[in-house]
């Protein structure tokens, strides 16, 4: 007869005694955030904790990644209430957010139906989640995090099907070759200890998070020139642009491949492209091991 556990379920104070302190501290982690962006489909990358937003602070200021829209975090371990649908409010207001996640231990009918109105009465580019958290373990395990939808924007799994239903044959050919280097990827557990890779999209670039808020490694594929890239990406920060173009020659020194840098109206690029084509089946396993091998050096230049 095979032994099966019992889920029990772990009350949060238990493991989590102040939201401050110990729930958004543990939120605020790499691995935490993209639990919680795979859970509402954002790839959310970590600005800061207790970002000031007038007198009070918002408990986790990110953005997702790629886009640069701003997302606030508001945590409660409590039933909802009043004062913080006003604080989300207000911290959104302050921060020009874009996304506003609302995380409770348990939702009220009001506040749910209120987060609902919002979503029905604002900005189609605001988009309001309340989600509930809950801590579950079987046995002597250690806890796991759950987070559970309450509510999301309307349209959020509307758009989401007719985007997939309505994709470019070079959309799909994306898609399958960013899950493709998703899966090579995964075979080189020193690689993905160090970069928490995104969903594959329909995109030609494919962001990989290295802890800033300034810059980003960005790969690249272009089917119909039959090259890929791989480089930094500075959004929007000319002064750190400025900074590593000062260290230019000990940046090209690290690698054995000529470097490209380039300086647009707001976002930079530092950069080296491969010919070769990403079309052909037998090509993908160098060029996922070209990419593999270079983003740690560019991560390291941003060390410097």
């Amino acid at each position: 007869m095979t032994n099966v556990g019992k889920l029990e379920r772990v009350e949060l104070r238990e493991i989590w005694k102040h939201e401050e302190y110990d729930f958004s501290s543990w939120l605020a982690q790499e691995d935490n955030l993209t639990l919680l962006g795979d859970t509402v489909g954002l790839d959310i990358c970590l600005i800061e904790r207790e970002s000031s937003v007038g007198g009070y602070s918002v408990d986790i200021y990110a953005e997702e990644q790629g886009t640069g829209k701003k997302i606030i975090i508001e945590n409660q371990l409590e039933f909802t209430n009043h004062d913080h649908l006003g604080k989300i409010i207000t911290y959104a207001s302050g921060k020009d957010a874009k996304y506003i996640i609302w995380i409770v231990k348990q939702a009220r009918d009001e506040h749910r139906q209120a987060v609902e109105w919002l979503n029905a009465h604002t900005d189609s580019e605001i988009n309001f989640f309340l989600l509930e958290i809950e801590l579950w373990r079987i046995g002597d395990s250690l806890p796991a995090p759950k987070f559970n939808v309450v509510e999301r924007p309307n349209d959020w799994v509307k758009e989401e099907k007719k985007s997939s239903s309505e994709m470019t044959e070079r959309g799909k050919f994306c898609v399958n070759y960013w899950e493709s280097f998703r899966t090579h990827a995964a075979a080189h557990p020193i690689f993905t200890k160090e970069f928490k890779l995104r969903r594959a999209h329909k995109d030609s670039w494919f962001d990989i998070a290295i802890g800033k808020s300034n810059c980003y490694i960005s790969i690249n594929v272009q089917p119909s020139k039959s090259t890929v890239d791989i480089g930094l990406y500075i959004p929007d920060d000319k002064k750190y642009y400025a900074e590593l173009s000062a260290q230019s020659e000990e940046i090209a020194a690290m690698f054995d491949c000529p470097l490209e840098w380039r300086e647009a109206s707001k976002a930079c690029r530092i950069l080296t492209t491969k010919n070769i084509d990403p079309t052909k089946e037998e090509n993908l396993p160098v060029i996922f091991d070209w990419y593999m091998s270079l983003a740690p050096i560019f991560k390291k230049i941003t060390r410097l």
